[in-house]
């Protein structure tokens, strides 16, 4: 009984001491998250000299940022990255406004991650119909979310302007600059100038891309091991805050979804697990409806953590992250909040699930036209009348 015991509380040690090494691993590859979005921006300085504006001149049309983000995150599967890497560029010099639609486009991006796990239910043809309209309504949640604030946002700079008085409360002012005191950014300093020192050694313009390309590849890594590891440690936590919030009531819904996002750090990860539950017809389209919510404000907390600490315009490295935060609580606030907006996505979604389960290949006929062939469609269209 006594060496039983002994085994029991060997193993319990084993599994603690296997966590903590994990948890430290986790804070690991946040620290080389944040360094890695310091060189972008140092590195994007480097390579255009200072005149970053005129290199993205190409992009200044509106719908040519909303493609490159939406591409780049469907091609790259993760939001949490390329608003990491579009921070990083902001700090560097990118022009604010050209990454606003950029933001907005990742949104729409990161939802082909959970329309593409459905297709597992592809066989059976009423369980596809639920899985797919789970998948979907995150789709039209955000390209409606689109069609609402980027016209705001080209006739006003609605979100520009917000991002821009959340950046000044927090960053300056007439408050205390964090810029003094920031300890994230005095500890990544070393790496960050190290890295840059090295690859100048190739001239400031080799040097600068060499640089940005060192740091997406650092981002994509960082975040690849990162949620992999979180969802050892939290997805069976989340499942059971997923079973426990879902149907009590759209706030809970929604808070839950957000902070599921937070602790696995990808949207598309809260998402999916939902898809299995609708297809078993565990619960319905309008239960699930408000988590997918969260999980679009969850995932902003890569790009504010992030921002926190990146070198050159660390005010508007923090705007952009702002602007990302409020454009999706904004978002939920007036489409979930208007009960005639409210469940237009819901019964796009529902119309979807039931016409690609009746023939299987408009599902992929949507998944191409959505993330691939329309906005191919926009950049065309847009250059027609530059």
């Amino acid at each position: 009984m006594s060496e039983l015991t002994s085994a029991i509380g060997s193993n319990n040690s084993d599994r603690t001491s296997n966590n903590i090494s994990q948890w430290l691993t986790v804070a690991m590859l946040v620290y080389l998250l944040i360094c890695a979005v310091s060189i972008i921006g140092g590195g994007f300085k480097m390579a255009t000299g200072g005149h970053a504006k005129e290199l993205f001149e190409f992009a200044s049309n509106p719908f040519a940022g909303l493609v490159i983000g939406t591409v780049a995150t469907a091609l790259i599967q993760s939001s949490s990255t390329v608003t990491a890497i579009i921070v990083g560029l902001v700090a560097g010099g990118l022009p604010v406004s050209v990454a606003v639609p950029m933001v907005m486009g990742a949104n729409i991006g990161t939802s082909i991650t959970n329309t593409i796990v459905s297709l597992g239910h592809v066989k059976a043809k009423q369980e596809f119909s639920r899985a797919f309209s789970a998948a979907t309504v995150h789709d039209f949640f955000n390209l409606f979310s689109v069609l609402v604030f980027l016209p705001l946002e080209i006739a006003f700079g609605l979100l520009e302007k917000l991002g821009s008085m959340l950046a000044n409360v927090v960053y300056g002012g007439n408050q205390v600059s964090i810029d003094g005191f920031n300890f994230v950014k005095a500890a990544t300093a070393p790496v960050v100038n190290n890295v840059k020192y090295t690859f100048q050694s190739f001239g400031e313009q080799t040097g600068g891309v060499i640089c940005i390309v060192f740091g997406i590849v650092l981002i994509f890594v960082s975040i690849t091991i990162m949620g992999k590891l979180l969802k050892k440690l939290m997805v069976g936590k989340a499942k059971n805050i997923m079973h426990s919030a879902i149907g009590r009531n759209p706030l809970s819904g929604i808070f839950s979804g957000a902070m599921v996002t937070v602790l696995v750090q990808s949207s598309s990860t809260t998402t999916s697990l939902m898809v299995p539950l609708a297809g078993s017809g565990a619960f319905s389209l309008k239960q699930i409806y408000p988590f997918t919510l969260g999980a679009n404000i969850g995932t902003c907390v890569t790009a504010v953590l992030a921002a926190t600490a990146v070198t050159g315009n660390s005010e508007a490295a923090l705007q952009i992250a702002f602007i990302h935060l409020t454009y999706n609580i904004l978002g939920v606030v007036l489409i979930y909040g208007l009960p005639f907006l409210r469940y237009i996505p819901v019964n796009c979604a529902l119309w979807m699930g039931r016409k690609a389960s009746e023939n299987k290949v408009l599902a992929l006929v949507y998944i191409l036209s959505v993330f691939f062939i329309i906005p191919a469609l926009c950049i065309f269209i847009s250059n027609q009348f530059n």
